[in-house]
């Protein structure tokens, strides 16, 4: 379930309490009269089974209780409650198939911003992937893989375009392809860095890299693999299934790829470099489209509306 506070104008809160009371799915109505004072007004909390939690946050938007006052939504881990368990079996469908859209807009907004950190990480990734592409080490790439946080923007890209949010979409996107040209130009500098100090092979040839080779040899099952990622990558989002994500991280070649780019642009492999730049666009567009895709079709058979909800003013007093 869902812990549901809200700060409401002491005129609406009749109103808010009456379409908690007729929303299933809804126990533990509390209401503390004139407790808040800034924003001022009434603290009315509740909790929510979480598959008719969306419907009742957008009505409490529709209605502008969030700009008058506020509403703050925290998961529950464990309710011990018989009310609880009536309202969650009279909610309809599932909780974990359910979508609660400012929830998910909440997790991922901070994954579309641009910052040192996840430049950062987007650079270490990709030097890891790179040493891991000279050595032909399989392992290295997949420590890549897990270090690498590009689908963070990738999910908030993904739900920019379902939720059809214009400035989200652009900073998103702006993120990725920032984050991956850093990525790029990581592993070029330390190739170059490398092979100055002797570290790096001297030759760079495709038949030494029997276990890596398929970096920058794109084909219609790697991006059959990206595109199994993209809807699995979604679906632990949305569940805040933790190991199914990690799993996606490490399915799909996208920062080494992007390693791979900068390593044999060092080498001078100009063959290599188009292989992995499409490598990388195959893996992107993959993702994006999956991932949008799956999140459409999850938002169409689990998000449910009322057929004609009431506004405020159309409650008595």
């Amino acid at each position: 379930m869902l812990h549901v506070r809200l700060i409401v104008p002491p005129e609406h809160t009749a109103a808010v309490l009456q379409r908690l009371d007729e929303t299933p799915g809804v126990a533990h109505i509390v209401r503390d009269a004139g407790s808040a004072t800034r924003p001022e007004g009434d603290v009315v909390i509740c909790d929510v089974a979480r598959e008719a939690a969306n419907e009742l946050v957008e009505w409490l938007q529709r209605n502008d209780v969030h700009h008058r006052g506020a509403i703050t939504v925290d998961s529950l881990e464990t309710v011990v409650s018989d009310a609880a368990a009536a309202a969650e079996a009279v909610a309809p469908g599932h909780g974990t198939d359910a979508l609660v859209w400012e929830e998910i807009e909440a997790r991922t907004r901070p994954e579309s911003e641009l910052t040192i950190s996840f430049a950062t990480f987007m650079a270490i990734a990709a030097m890891i992937a790179a040493v891991g592409i000279m050595l032909d080490s399989p392992v290295l790439i997949i420590g890549a893989m897990v270090v690498g946080p590009e689908y963070g923007p990738l999910a908030a890209l993904c739900v920019a375009i379902v939720r059809r949010r214009n400035d989200p979409a652009r900073q998103a996107a702006t993120t990725l392809a920032t984050g991956l040209l850093v990525a790029i130009a990581a592993a070029l500098v330390a190739t170059i860095a490398f092979r100055l100090t002797q570290l790096a092979p001297d030759a760079y040839r495709i038949g030494e890299r029997e276990l890596t080779a398929f970096i920058s040899h794109p084909d219609g099952l790697g991006a059959v693999v990206a595109v199994l990622a993209g809807v699995v990558g979604m679906l632990s989002l949305t569940e805040a299934r933790a190991g199914a994500l990690i799993g996606v991280l490490v399915s799909v070649t996208t920062i080494p790829a992007a390693a791979n780019v900068g390593v044999a642009f060092a080498y001078g492999q100009w063959g290599e470099v188009g292989g992995a730049a499409l490598q990388l666009a195959i893996n992107v567009l993959a993702l994006v489209a999956a991932g949008t895709a799956t999140l459409a079709v999850q938002a169409r058979f689990t998000t449910r509306r009322a057929a004609q909800p009431r506004r405020l003013g159309e409650y008595g007093t």
